[in-house]
């Protein structure tokens, strides 16, 4: 493959990102900002919906706070199964369409081992070795339904009608965790961890039209119109670090405090190109993009009066805005255009609490993601097929609501842990925007369509994952 440089008109910034593609936007949310933890993890930290900032004593706080590998006294192994289902429900001018995708995989592998330091010769107690691996499937279809009252003229008499769209995304992402950890007097745990990520995206947005005609006896013909630079996939990897540190207020009482820097992805990216001009010829062609995800602090409060109840909060926020280059000169200004105009930082808050009686542990957690963008006005089509502006409080993605139970067995030297977690969030879904000016029409064969509106369907994305964790502590 070749690489291609495409000049393309100045356009706002927002309509540069509309014209693109919908999807580079809406996963730079949900795949490369690593927001999505609060189910990538062990069954009893997804049990409590990821709130462990404080408490630690789990592997998978090596994402969230690596203080928490300080807290660990004796080594442990474990593994986890996750299945998962995702479902989305997309409903415009009436009508909804309902796609399920399930799925299952190791979803994590990791283990700690604590080295105790010398008795009576320092205040260290422990400092500790942690390795972490955890992958999830970002597969997500949406698929909307027609409105045949949305319709594109082809010379006088013909015309093409709107029969559906769907956004088809495939992939993985993965991440590798090593951190250390250290009880400094049983009073105080530091720790920091480095993170090496990988993704890899297939992304397809496609448009059935049919073309009709006033003509009598004309046969209307369906088409599928895939938008200007799709499908295109992606390989990623990325790098980043955090640090951590937890404090014994009193016996009852830990705090805690994390940072993580943006993840540095570089992403290599081929993608679908097609002419509209006798001049150039269709062809796919690649080019390296590299995506720096925002930066995220972390503050977490536990409150443990006993043995058998430990309750933790934890507040996250991302303190910079996402950010995109190049290899090559492009059109990357105007998308960091969009983020600066419409991009606010993710605010998130997870509740969590652990119940013991005897060997049993009883489990449950809450957790609320706040959407990324803010409020954005664009030209959207009515249900009857005229246009006009809206303003649209949850484009591309909305908040997430987490709702997290479990429950787990300790057999001393092995354990057992089982989870549910339901995860929810409703966001506006906009496609068929094609500017001819900055060659983002939607292509089929030798047609192409565009306007200045879109279609804008209310999405409902449901998933439920179920998890397992098998350890070994030694």
């Amino acid at each position: 493959m070749i690489k291609k440089s495409l000049a393309i008109l100045s356009v706002a910034s927002f309509f540069f990102a509309q014209a693109q593609d919908v999807s580079v936007v809406k996963n730079s949310a949900d795949v490369y900002s690593n927001s999505a933890s609060v189910s990538d993890g062990t069954a009893k930290f997804n049990s409590m919906a990821g709130a462990m900032g404080a408490l630690g004593g789990d592997i998978s706080t090596i994402n969230t706070n690596p203080a928490g590998i300080g807290v660990f006294i004796t080594s442990d192994l474990q593994g986890t199964l996750n299945i998962a289902d995702n479902k989305n429900s997309s409903a415009l001018a009436g009508s909804s369409y309902s796609y399920k995708t399930n799925h299952t995989d190791l979803g994590q592998v990791g283990g700690v081992a604590a080295f105790e330091v010398n008795k009576g010769t320092s205040p260290w107690k422990f400092v500790n070795l942690g390795v972490n691996f955890v992958t999830r499937s970002i597969e997500d279809y949406t698929e909307t339904p027609a409105n045949n009252n949305i319709t594109y003229s082809v010379g006088d008499d013909q015309y093409f009608v709107f029969d559906g769209h769907a956004y088809d995304r495939t992939g993985n992402v993965s991440k590798m965790s090593i951190a250390v950890g250290g009880n400094y007097d049983n009073k105080l745990y530091v720790g920091g961890g480095i993170h090496i990520h990988s993704a890899n995206v297939t992304q397809y947005d496609t448009a059935a039209l049919t073309l009709n005609s006033s003509e009598s006896g004309f046969t209307p013909v369906t088409s599928y119109f895939y938008k200007q630079y799709t499908p295109y996939d992606e390989d990623a990897s990325g790098f980043s670090a955090n640090l951590g540190i937890i404090g014994k207020v009193s016996n009852e009482f830990r705090l805690g405090a994390a940072i993580e820097t943006p993840t540095w992805w570089k992403i290599d990216r081929a993608y679908n190109w097609y002419s509209n001009s006798s001049e150039y010829q269709d062809g796919t062609y690649s080019e390296t993009r590299h995506f720096t995800s925002p930066l995220k602090a972390t503050l977490s409060a536990a409150y443990v009066p006993s043995k058998n109840l430990a309750l933790n909060v934890d507040y996250s926020i991302g303190v910079t805005k996402p950010k995109y280059s190049t290899d090559d000169a492009g059109s990357e200004n105007e998308l960091n255009d969009f983020y600066s105009d419409y991009y606010k930082s993710i605010s998130e808050v997870r509740i969590g609490a652990e119940y013991r009686i005897q060997q049993f542990r009883l489990r449950a957690g809450y957790a609320y993601a706040s959407k990324p963008f803010d409020n954005i006005t664009m030209d959207a089509f009515n249900t009857d097929g005229t246009s006009g502006n809206k303003t649209f409080d949850n484009l591309y993605v909305g908040e997430r609501n987490t709702i997290g139970f479990g429950i787990g067995y300790d057999f001393r030297a092995f354990y057992l842990d089982a989870a549910y977690q339901n995860i929810t969030s409703r966001y506006a879904n906009p496609f068929l925007y094609g500017s001819n000016a900055a060659g983002s029409e939607y292509y089929s064969s030798n047609n192409y369509i565009y306007g200045d509106s879109s279609a804008v369907s209310d999405v409902k994305n449901t998933r439920n994952v179920y998890t397992i964790t098998l350890g070994w502590k030694f």
